[in-house]
């Protein structure tokens, strides 16, 4: 007799999962859905897509090895309802239940549907967290300011990493000094782990190529893992061979050096199939060991427990209205350089086109390049959540929203940033080797060469003025620009505002 269906999402692919961990396999009965719903509710990148059905599908069969009783729909299958609410409605009936055990998802717009069911629903919290929703209100309760290192320090104590009793490993909690440095080309630096779709991928990418032919992005070549066993590998080649220069080129960028030393398994986090302690143990294996040092390894652990947990936490707290936010009231529109129209910014086009065709693009590229574009051009910051939201293959909105709305868009008036990550072409042209490229000159301030992210700085440190003027980090470059030259002033003005003029009006900038 069934007594619960178990309800298993895309992003929960892991026996640790709450609803697994609580049901029974000898009478509840595990429900997972390829739905149209989830893949065009944003229309994500098609490779996120295919990593997300062929993992599921696996996932499925290693749970039926297990002994669990798995009511599966697929994407192309007639009886599908193509929502996950319309598929538990679907099987609740098929087995003559009501009773719904699932895992709290990671986005309130599911949250939502499944409370809405008309059913008996038990939603148990995610324990694939280090910090609980009780545990983060707890430490913010106590806080004006959420700031992310304090946060930290507290992960730090609680799980033992890089703790030598209740001293951190090295003297110090965080060595950025040590990190964040520019990088150049390298013909020995070490490549990605690439990964061979095998029977069951290549069925999904069919699937895809079929079903989403519209959606941004390059779907083939192929090259991510698809289940626990590859994630493991991906796992043990990047601590083997690229978290040694981690740190240092953490916020590089190099144009045919896509991946640097980046670890990729953000997908493989956010999808279930790897557990951030069990990353961070590995890294700071390295590190007992002798095979990585303690600035790269810090780095890197503190963006799994420390980054990763805050930013969840925010989005719990905050609400499902967080994405509304726009403390800066800007309006524009998305312009058409974020889905590949022809740009003469070099930046743009090497990091939209490297996310066009790998679904992926790491941190720097996302908030300095198109986050600080976005910003400056005062692009309405609910258009760039959802371009996010649809492009990376790691985006899911609890990690997502905060990142962009929060720290690159300012979007919620400093909640989770002290700053606005306004800058102009000079820290680009300082960490990476675009502009020699570009039809822009990064040296030139005004003028009809001038590099856009020139005039536009000045333009937004202009616009909003009265607030940069307060924040202890942006006061100075209000101060800098009320000594400028009237005349200067000006001149700024004017080409800042007919670039943003030949941006509305869809030229080629």
């Amino acid at each position: 007799m069934v007594t619960r269906l178990v309800l298993v999402l895309g992003d929960q692919l892991s026996n640790d999962a709450a609803a697994l961990k609580a049901a029974d396999p000898a009478c509840d009965v595990v429900v997972m859905a390829e739905v149209r719903a989830e893949g065009t509710y944003a229309p994500h990148h098609p490779q996120k897509i295919a990593l997300i059905l062929s993992a599921m599908r696996k996932f499925a069969s290693q749970l039926e090895g297990q002994g669990w009783r798995v009511a599966y729909s697929r994407l192309d299958d007639p009886e599908n309802s193509q929502s996950i609410s319309g598929e538990l409605l679907r099987r609740a009936d098929q087995f003559g239940t009501t009773k719904i055990l699932a895992t709290r998802p990671g986005e309130w717009r599911l949250i939502q549907a499944l409370e809405d069911l008309p059913l008996d629903v038990e939603i148990r919290e995610d324990n694939r967290f280090i910090a609980s929703h009780a545990e983060f209100d707890a430490w913010a309760e106590e806080r004006k300011q959420f700031r992310m290192e304090w946060f930290y320090r507290d992960m730090r104590r609680k799980t033992g990493l890089l703790m030598e009793g209740d001293q951190p490993t090295g003297g110090q909690w965080n060595f950025d000094h040590d990190n964040r440095k520019a990088a150049s080309a390298d013909m020995l630096r070490p490549k990605a782990l690439r990964f061979e779709p095998d029977a069951v991928t290549l069925e999904v990418l069919a699937l895809v190529e079929a079903e989403f032919p519209n959606h941004f992005g390059r779907l083939r070549p192929f090259h991510w893992a698809t289940d626990r066993a590859g994630a493991l590998q991906a796992l043990d080649h990047f601590i083997t061979h690229s978290l040694p220069r981690f740190g240092d080129e953490q916020d590089a960028m190099l144009m045919d050096t896509p991946f640097l030393s980046h670890s990729l398994l953000s997908p493989y986090l956010n999808i279930g199939l790897l557990s951030p302690l069990e990353v961070c143990h590995a890294a700071e294996a390295a590190h007992t060991e002798g095979n990585a040092p303690l600035n790269a390894v810090e780095g890197f652990i503190r963006q799994i427990i420390g980054w990763r947990e805050f930013v969840r936490g925010i989005y719990f707290r905050e609400g499902p209205g967080y994405t509304a936010r726009n403390a800066l009231g800007h309006t524009r529109a998305l312009p058409p350089l974020y889905w590949g129209a022809k740009t003469q910014m070099n930046c743009l086009s090497q990091a939209v086109g490297q996310t066009r065709d790998l679904a992926y693009a790491h941190h720097i590229q996302r908030l300095m390049v198109t986050g600080t574009f976005g910003l400056l051009a005062g692009v309405d910051p609910a258009h760039l959540h959802e371009w996010y939201l649809a492009v990376y293959i790691d985006a899911f909105e609890w990690v997502e929203a905060p990142n962009v709305l929060g720290m690159s868009q300012f979007a919620d008036g400093g909640l989770l940033a002290s700053k606005p990550y306004a800058a102009s072409g000079a820290y680009i042209n300082r960490m990476s080797d675009y502009c020699g490229s570009c039809a822009y000159k990064v040296g030139d301030k005004v003028g009809p060469n001038a590099c856009p992210f020139n005039l536009l700085f000045w333009d937004f440190v202009q616009r909003h003025a009265g607030l940069l003027a307060k924040n202890p980090r942006m006061g100075q470059m209000v101060r800098t620009w009320d000594k400028m030259k009237p005349a200067h002033q000006a001149q700024v003005l004017e080409e800042a505002k007919g670039f943003l003029a030949r941006l509305d009006a869809g030229e080629a900038v």
